[in-house]
């Protein structure tokens, strides 16, 4: 039994007469301290993916298995980072980990909360920004006090939600590397969404595409057996590092591409005329109109020589 399992998982919304299907056959096994990436393209479902495996929404068919319970609701044993931050503009960077925190450990005494909400503020390295609120936080600290929210709550597993889209390629670069560190503190279970190929083969294990939407799917999965840490300027020479990539974007731009299908349209030409210049612009007082062809009349006249 694998730590998280997606069995025959489909996925769709709107009305029964206008349904699109978003997610089909989706079947995925991540084993317990396991970094996976879920690489597609925008649009495609990896949010609704994501939004599964949190249990904010319910699979039309099939089971998302979390050690073997069947996830129905969203429950502390998953940490989710949005990627829009998603923080109370008017609490502080403290106050906002602290409110997490409240829910998940209501019993603790406040000095055992402060210490372990410092301590994670301190794992983010944001311990100078600790009274500051989001308003006066750049965008990639936002994102770090998002880290730390979701890590403070001490879930079994931790689901990153395109964290980095918004972020400029420098703090996303800077923001992958903290990542990672705090990941290899103590191996908690990541599932990560992407559309960027290079970020998942700097950040995970494995890779697993995603088709083109509707009705995605995920293709064969890529392990990436790259050494820790990895050296950005070194990896573009690594062969291994060539080898998932092209296995990746093969599945993406191949098989799991966007499908074209052929519309055929019966095409209806307007009932009109070619404007006859030479005619005066009114006629009779009032303005011309356009000559239609199912309103022009034809008239045989015969005239003697």
């Amino acid at each position: 039994m694998s730590f998280l399992e997606l069995n025959n998982v489909h996925k769709g919304f709107g009305p029964a007469n206008a349904r699109t299907e978003v997610l089909r056959d989706i079947e995925l096994r991540i084993e317990e301290g396991e970094f996976v990436a879920i690489v597609g393209y925008s649009g495609a479902g990896k949010t609704t993916l994501i939004s599964l495996v949190a249990g904010l929404i319910r699979p039309d068919m099939g089971k998302v298995k979390l050690k073997g319970v069947e996830i129905t609701e969203p429950g502390p044993d998953r940490g989710v980072v949005f990627q829009n931050y998603s923080l109370l503009p008017w609490l502080t960077v403290f106050e906002n980990i602290q409110l997490a925190v409240d829910q998940v450990f209501p019993k603790w005494s406040e000095e055992q909360k402060r210490a372990h909400i410092d301590k994670y503020i301190a794992t983010v390295n944001l311990t100078p920004a600790r009274e500051k609120k989001p308003s006066e936080l750049s965008g990639g600290m936002r994102q770090r006090v998002s880290v730390a929210r979701a890590l403070a709550t001490e879930p079994q597993i931790l689901l990153l939600d395109e964290p980095l889209g918004a972020l400029d390629a420098l703090t996303r670069a800077t923001l992958q590397d903290e990542i990672v560190r705090i990941w290899e503190q103590d191996k908690r279970t990541v599932v990560m969404i992407t559309n960027d190929v290079d970020e998942g083969i700097m950040m995970a294990d494995r890779i697993v595409p995603l088709s083109a939407g509707p009705n995605a799917t995920l293709g064969p999965s890529v392990a990436v057996n790259i050494p820790r840490p990895r050296d950005r300027k070194a990896i573009n020479h690594d062969p291994e590092y060539k080898e998932v990539r092209r296995q990746v974007i093969g599945y993406l731009l191949g098989e799991g591409g966007k499908q074209r299908t052929a519309v055929s349209r019966k095409l209806i030409l307007p009932d009109l005329l070619p404007e006859d210049l030479s005619e005066p612009r009114t006629l009779y007082g009032t303005k011309r109109k356009p000559r239609r062809r199912s309103e022009t009349k034809r008239e045989q006249v015969e005239v003697e020589a």
